[in-house]
């Protein structure tokens, strides 16, 4: 195991996630657990239909944090299902079911079953912005160059 910092969530598993696992990391390196779909039927995810997929899991994130849920690499590429508003956030005092915004950007249709991994859930803190009103900012090397502006010319 790493020397990374811990922290405890607590969870709340509804009904229809109750024989799932905990939310797990699949590798000690991993950034952030899986998430499941917990559905009852298979659900059929047309090419560029989108769908939320319930997770069957509620969780408390502490003051300070927050969550974001991102794709999984693999469905992203091999079927090219991924997150809609990736990374969706969770704030700290959202006590719903935590729900998973997929989309099917492939060619085919996708079926997405009970029990299958389709999102990845990260918690990390974040910082509350105190805004300083100014008349002028500090001038940068790419002052307002904008989209592409960075790019090999």
């Amino acid at each position: 195991m790493s020397n990374a910092a811990n922290m405890h969530v607590s969870l709340k598993i509804l009904e229809n996630a109750s024989e799932f696992e905990l939310p797990s990391y699949a590798t000690a390196g991993s950034a952030g657990v899986d998430l499941r779909a917990a559905i009852f039927e298979d659900i059929i995810l047309k090419k560029n239909e989108r769908k939320l997929i319930p997770t069957g899991i509620v969780i408390a994130i502490p003051q300070g944090y927050n969550a974001e849920i991102r794709p999984r690499s693999g469905l992203a590429y091999k079927n090219g299902i991924t997150v809609l508003n990736s990374p969706g956030t969770i704030d700290s005092d959202y006590r719903g079911e935590i729900g998973v915004l997929l989309i099917n950007l492939g060619d085919i249709n996708f079926i997405i079953k009970r029990g299958m991994r389709i999102a990845q859930l990260i918690v990390q803190k974040c910082e509350t912005i105190i805004w300083n009103v100014v008349d002028s900012l500090e001038e940068t090397h790419r002052a307002e160059g904008g989209y592409g502006s960075t790019g090999i010319k």
